[in-house]
């Protein structure tokens, strides 16, 4: 089960089960991106229900939130954090490529082919509305993103190309989150996108796929850097503790 589409940090005003469920959550979130978990850390209800000053509900939910994001494994003990293959997700961050320029291409190759103009301009209208106020940094970002690059798939018209490219995405997901933790990274998404389509927009296809091979490919030098910094992290954790 995938968590619900992009939402701020913070939830809901007031201390009800949603908004402690949403802040242990976020909590919890952001110091397993950053690395301050180490691998070996077990993380069981009770100690952390404590530490937030919650019951054991709305840590069970977050923990169960974090198993679906890919943030955490389970065990017959509990929860561990979940650690970043880099040379898998570099592979897959290839297959990524490949999946959504091939979308493109087919444009390119064929003149008859034409992307859904109902799809590109629901996509244009959300970014340009993102551009216009765009959200805090959130790890929670990359479900709007790959929303926006499911759409761009499936407005190629081809079923099998974008079945495979959600698959994708799900995998490196977990990887992905540390692409929306600064508001530059931010600001730079909504501008590429609105710029990749713009040009299909346009019936610009040559410039899209030259616009989304840019964004993909910075996009992984981002995710890759920031990973290896917080596997860098989680091994100093380790050894101190």
């Amino acid at each position: 089960m995938d968590t619900p589409l992009y939402t701020r940090p913070g939830g809901p005003a007031g201390d009800t089960a949603g908004s402690r469920r949403d802040r242990v959550y976020a909590l919890l979130r952001e110091e397993v991106l950053s690395g301050r978990v180490a691998p070996h850390t077990r993380l069981g209800e009770v100690r952390l229900a404590e530490r937030f000053g919650v019951s054991r509900t709305p840590v069970r939910e977050a923990l169960a939130r974090l198993h679906s994001d890919g943030l955490v494994e389970r065990h017959e003990n509990g929860f561990r954090i979940t650690v970043p293959d880099l040379a898998e997700l570099r592979d897959l961050y290839e297959l990524r490529v490949t999946l959504e320029l091939r979308g493109i291409a087919r444009a390119i190759e064929d003149p008859g082919i034409r992307h859904d103009p109902e799809i590109l301009r629901a996509q244009l209208e959300r970014w340009e509305a993102l551009a216009a106020e765009p959200p805090a940094p959130d790890a929670s970002f990359v479900l709007l993103d790959e929303d926006f690059h499911t759409d761009l798939s499936r407005a190629s018209g081809n079923r099998a190309l974008t079945e495979a490219l959600v698959s994708v995405n799900r995998r490196i997901r977990r990887v992905r989150m540390y692409d929306f933790l600064t508001r530059d990274r931010i600001s730079s998404t909504i501008a590429e996108h609105l710029a990749i389509v713009g040009h299909l927009v346009r019936d610009e296809p040559d410039a899209a796929h030259r616009a989304l091979h840019e964004h993909v490919g910075a996009s992984m030098e981002v995710v890759l850097e920031r990973a290896r910094r917080a596997l860098t992290q989680m091994a100093l954790h380790s050894d101190a503790a």
